[in-house]
């Protein structure tokens, strides 16, 4: 090998600090992969509160993983490597897969509808992931955003009824190619405060459902009747799903609301 050949090869392999940082980035978002699995493996074992435990840490972990990437600016510093093809992979297990599996595996809607539901789920998300204009220029999803991981959560803890889970899986779908705007609790920039605020009551409404029915299955163990989620935590699940739901909406009605948005020509 030429000299000069072996020291452009030795350059060329050196990692730089903001290479191995923005690097690590994607490392966590693919650990999403892994909460998935795990997930998974929970559902097939019909252990949901752990399934949707690390479905929430699944969730976290997207949360975060935005943030973090846009203050680090990895994708100036790693620009053959996509993030957001990443991010969407792993979405669409965690927040489509694995849900219309569980959904179907406990059969909430009995075995029929929860077929069908799942495989409504499916396929109405694998064609919204091929939409590249998903977003407008005020950072609202247009449609539903198929975070299904949410619905189906919300069904599990409140369970409706056969009928009214089917029919919320319906219009949810219905919604996903619709002109409606919904919300992203980070990036839209009016009602924040609020919008947060909700998100995170959502979350904890969320954990304590999840606290509460372990605990009903360690004291029934026990032999101490204790099976349900309590009234106060549906409540709240149900509150704050349907703000979250119907917000994007409301907003797109009154642009003016929560302050002036940005033209929005997307």
């Amino acid at each position: 090998m030429q000299p000069g050949l072996a020291r452009h090869l030795r350059t060329k392999r050196k990692v730089t600090w903001p290479q191995a940082r923005a690097f690590s980035v994607h490392l966590l978002t693919a650990s999403g992969s892994f909460l998935a699995f795990l997930s998974l493996v929970a559902a097939s074992e019909e252990r949901w509160t752990a399934m949707f435990w690390w479905l929430g840490l699944a969730l976290f972990v997207d949360g975060i993983d935005g943030p973090i990437a846009r203050k680090l600016e990895v994708k100036e510093i790693l620009p053959t490597w996509s993030g957001e093809l990443l991010d969407n992979i792993i979405d669409y297990v965690t927040y489509v897969l694995i849900p219309a599996f569980a959904l179907y595996q406990f059969g909430l809607m009995g075995e029929g509808l929860s077929f069908l539901s799942a495989a409504i789920i499916v396929v109405s998300s694998a064609v919204y992931y091929a939409d590249t204009g998903m977003k407008t220029t005020e950072n609202f999803f247009k449609g539903f955003p198929v975070v299904w991981n949410m619905i189906v959560f919300t069904l599990f803890v409140i369970e409706p009824g056969e009928w009214v889970s089917f029919g919320v899986v319906v219009i949810a779908a219905i919604l996903t190619f619709a002109p409606v705007h919904f919300l992203h609790p980070v990036r839209v920039k009016r009602l924040r405060p609020l919008n947060l605020g909700v998100t995170l009551a959502w979350c904890a409404f969320g954990a304590l459902a999840l606290a509460e029915s372990f605990l009903a299955q360690f004291y029934s163990q026990m032999g101490v009747l204790a099976e349900n989620v309590s009234s106060f935590t549906k409540i709240g699940i149900g509150a704050t799903s349907i703000y979250l739901f119907c917000i994007g909406g409301i907003m797109q009605l009154f642009p003016g609301l929560g302050g002036q948005p940005e033209s929005d020509r997307a």
